[in-house]
Formats: structure tokens, sequence, C-alpha cells
């Protein structure tokens, strides 16, 4: 009782010194930066620069035979590389036009330089499945119809020339009859004007114009949001049937279906410019926290997150506590063939990352099922399980083979003896190993959003991206995965005072003794 008060003073202080640093840092760390331009107005005064560009994009194509001695860093939301120019970890990065302007109407400060690096086409995708053939004829039917009559321009004009994230919203969903059936489509979900959260559901660009093909050819649709760089091998796998705004290029078009574009833009540069002056500091504060939480019930994102994650963790920890222990059931009396098996599995679970474990399972093993939920669990499941086998061979090596010995001449079995006598003293071994074990399973969930399941780590990239501010929605999410942890920890913790041989009366020893006599 007395650690979990402990630690529960601790879990207020570390939201005393949050607060704290909220209160203590200046106005400049949560409002719209404007430092002074740097002065670069052209290309070649990039030359040597640290430049920032979204992975997976190839803008940097366009220009890298033009600069000399540069640095690119990669980032995997478009909004990421402005708090990376506002704290000048890079002095420009490239984007296309229209994110650019989408950009700018929440930091006016932002600038571009007017010569473009060069025009970019983007394409659809499609997926590698028996449908693909039908798919990519609609498609292509359905871009050149929109182009031919003016549609396309009239969607562009919305939700790009014309874009205000106040006022741009799909104002009718068109009505689909889906007798042929659901189509999957990979968005990134989290890039204003084409693919955003609102109100609870997907909108923009490319929301729009996959509704109004499904509602054409009787589909009905659903959206997948994850990573951009992880678009395009999902759709190839045939998970998803269709992967939006995938620039187009000739390696991608040997190696995959992309339709023809649908829409065109120039890739620029964008530098920091000059403003007039900063906003009132806790003004800036109360904007931010309001943009977080309360605007369009965002809070609700978050609580959509973390129930995600709880899924996936409590699932995964139950479910690989049974894998690894019945696992090591079977090899406890040193069947050769098993053990190898097993340690040869355990070395290649262990020895991989476990995002590039995840994408394997989702984009490879499993790459037509579309229930990305299931397939997290089962990767941490088997991750938690061969951690859970090798902890079981160590705490019951560490135990002395006396007590097997002594167990055995009080009468008990060999099953007795492992679960009353061996077992217990072996959890006194690896039960702090299994805590932090736990704790790293928590922190490992973070990064389902590669295979676009929705935890609470993906949610605060959604959200951060609808808001351009990033410390209320990275603080939130700290801070949920530090209470998880704590209870978790705590649970667990609880189990192992519990079987602790020290920590059991006599009686309840003796209780085997007295069954036999």
């Amino acid at each position: 009782m007395k650690k979990n008060v402990r630690r529960f003073s601790s879990l207020l202080l570390a939201l005393a010194i949050a607060a704290g640093c909220l209160l203590a840092f200046p106005a400049a760390a949560f409002a719209e930066q404007a430092p002074t331009k740097n002065g670069i107005t052209s290309i070649e005064e990039l030359n040597g620069k640290n430049l920032g560009v979204q992975t997976g994009v190839l803008y940097e194509d366009h220009i890298k035979d033009d600069l000399e001695g540069e640095t690119w860093y990669y980032y995997k939301m478009p909004n990421d590389m402005i708090p990376a120019l506002e704290s000048n970890k890079i002095v420009a990065y490239l984007i296309e036009e229209v994110g650019f302007y989408a950009q700018r109407y929440e930091h006016p400060e932002l600038v571009r330089l007017e010569e473009p690096v060069g025009v970019s086409d983007f394409a659809v995708i499609v997926g590698n499945n028996d449908k693909q053939a039908t798919l990519f004829a609609q498609l292509q039917e359905f871009i050149a119809d929109g182009r031919e009559n003016g549609w396309l321009d009239q969607l562009y004009d919305y939700w790009v020339i014309h874009w205000n994230p106040n006022t741009c919203v799909i104002e009718t969903v068109p009505e689909t009859t889906g007798e042929n059936g659901t189509v999957h489509i990979a968005i990134e979900g989290g890039y204003e004007p084409f693919s955003f959260e609102s109100n609870g559901a997907f909108s923009g660009y490319d929301v729009e114009f996959m509704m109004n093909f499904c509602a054409k050819y009787g589909y009905s649709w659903e959206f997948h949001a994850m990573e951009f760089d992880s678009i395009a091998p999902a759709v190839i796998a045939g998970k998803y049937d269709f992967g939006m705004n995938i620039v187009v290029d000739e390696e991608r078009a040997e190696a995959s279906v992309l339709t023809d574009p649908y829409y065109s833009c120039d890739i620029v540069f964008v530098l920091e410019g000059e403003t007039d002056g900063e906003p009132h500091f806790l003004d800036g504060i109360k904007e931010s926290f309001y943009k977080t939480f309360v605007k369009e019930d965002r809070w609700k994102l978050f609580a959509q997150g973390i129930g995600t994650t709880l899924l996936i963790t409590i699932c995964s920890v139950a479910f690989g506590t049974i894998f690894g222990f019945l696992t090591y059931m079977g090899c406890r009396h040193g069947n050769k063939l098993a053990n190898r098996a097993m340690n040869a599995f355990g070395g290649f679970i262990h020895g991989i990352p476990t995002v590039v474990f995840l994408m394997i399972l989702s984009f490879v093993i499993f790459a037509n099922s579309s229930h990305i939920t299931a397939i997290s669990i089962l990767g941490f499941t088997l991750i938690f399980g061969c951690s859970m086998f090798d902890m079981l061979k160590v705490g019951n090596d560490a135990v002395h083979r006396g007590q097997a010995e002594a167990a055995k001449a009080l009468g008990y079995s060999d099953t007795q003896s492992f679960f009353r006598i061996l077992l217990p003293q072996a959890a006194r071994h690896f039960l702090p190993i299994y805590n932090n074990d736990v704790i790293s399973l928590i922190k490992e969930t973070s990064v389902v959003g590669y295979i676009a399941v929705m935890d609470l780590t993906k949610m605060g990239d959604l959200v951060r991206s609808r808001t351009y501010q990033a410390f209320f929605s990275l603080i939130a999410v700290a801070i949920v995965y530090f209470i998880l942890e704590w209870a978790l920890v705590s649970l667990v913790t609880r189990v192992q005072i519990k079987i602790d041989p020290k920590r059991r009366s006599k009686a309840k020893i003796l209780e085997g003794i007295q069954e036999i006599e």
C-alpha cells in the first residue's frame, strides 16, 4: 500500500513538474515563432545547409544535383518540419505548393522561394489483388471523366486554392449502394488539405475524391490512416485496394500499378519569414489547449487511442504470458528439438526491430487481412511470449536442484513440485524482469501506427497535424503512457508480493504436506 502511495505521489509530482515547465518556458515555446528571415532568396544559397523533406515523397530528387554539401533530414509528417525549422534544426524544407498554402494559414510567418524546384504528378496506387484490373480501369475512367467535365478542377479549387480549415468540409457525403463490396483506401490521415481528421471522420481532397468514385461504381469505402512511407508497400502487398497521393516516378511506375495523375503541383522550398510580434503568453496557452482537446471534441480521439493501446497491451501481456508458459512447459524436460526450435524462433523475434516485425506480419504474412489490431496483438504476443519463455528458463535455473528432489521425497508429483515448490521460488527471480518487459511492451506499442492502427500515439499525431502545435498533444500522450505503465506495474507488483514464499504464512507453506499426511 505504501509503495502505491509513493507511486501515486510520483505521478502527481510529474504532473506538477510538467505544469511548472509550462509556466516557466518563454512564450516563444508555445506561440508561433517568427525569427528574422535568414536572408536566403535563392536555391543556390542553400548549398551546405541542413534541409528537410518528408520520408517517401522523393522531392529531394528534383534538386540534389543542383546543391552541394547539403544534409537532408527526413520527417514522417509534413507538419513535423515546421518545429524543426523554428528550432533551427533545418534552414528550409521541401513541400508541394498546396501543402505550403495550408501550412501558411496557421503559420503566416512561413515564406517560400519563388523559384520551384520542379513539378510532381500525384497518382493513386492500385492494390495487387484479384480486383486490381477492374478497379484500375474504373479509376482511370473516373479521372478522365473528372478532368473532362471540370469536376477535378472544382475539387482542387475548393480544397486547395480556397482552403480554409474552418469552412472546408465535405458538405454532402455521396450515397452508395455498396453492391460491389467494400474498397479499402490507405491515406496519410494527417495532412491538410488532402486527408485529415475532422469531427470524428476523415475529410479532405483525397477523401471526397474516393467517396465520389465509390458512389459512382457501387462500392462502400473504408479509410485507413497510416505513415506515408508505408502506404505504397501496403498497397503493393495487396492489403489495401488504393493508396492516395503517391508521387509518380519511373521506378514506382515499373514496380506498381499507378493511375494517371489526378492533380499536379509545384515543389517549393519553405523558409522562415518575419512577423509583427508574438501573441500574449497566456492567450497562446489557452488557444493551444482549446485546439488540442476542446475543438471538434478532439479529446475523444485521445480516449479512443487510449482504449486501443490498452487493448493491445493487456491482450499481448495476457496471451504472451500464456504462450511463453505453455511453450516452456513443453520444453521443460530438455526436449532438444523443441528447445532448439524455440531458441531459434526467439532469437529471430528479438533480433529484428519491433516495427519491422509488425510490418512483416501485416504486409507479408497477413497481407490480405484487414484485422490490423488483431495482427498487432499477435505480433506483441509473440514478442512477449519469447521473453516469458526466457524468463522462466532463467528463474527455474536459479532454483537449486535439491528443491525438486526434496519435493519428490515428500511425495509430490512432478507437476505438483513444479507449481508448489519450484515456480514460486523461480518467480522471485524473474518477476522484476517481467515488470520491466511490461513497461517496454507498453512503450513499444507506440509503433503500431506504421500498420495503420489508431493507437494513442497515432491519435496524438493526427491532432498535432491539425493544430500545428506539438506541446499539449505530446505531453498528454507522454502522461497517459506514464499512467498506464504505473497502473500495470502496480498490478504485477501486487502479484509478486502474493506469490513470494517469504511472505507466505507457515500454514500456507505446510498445506501441501498436511494434505499428503
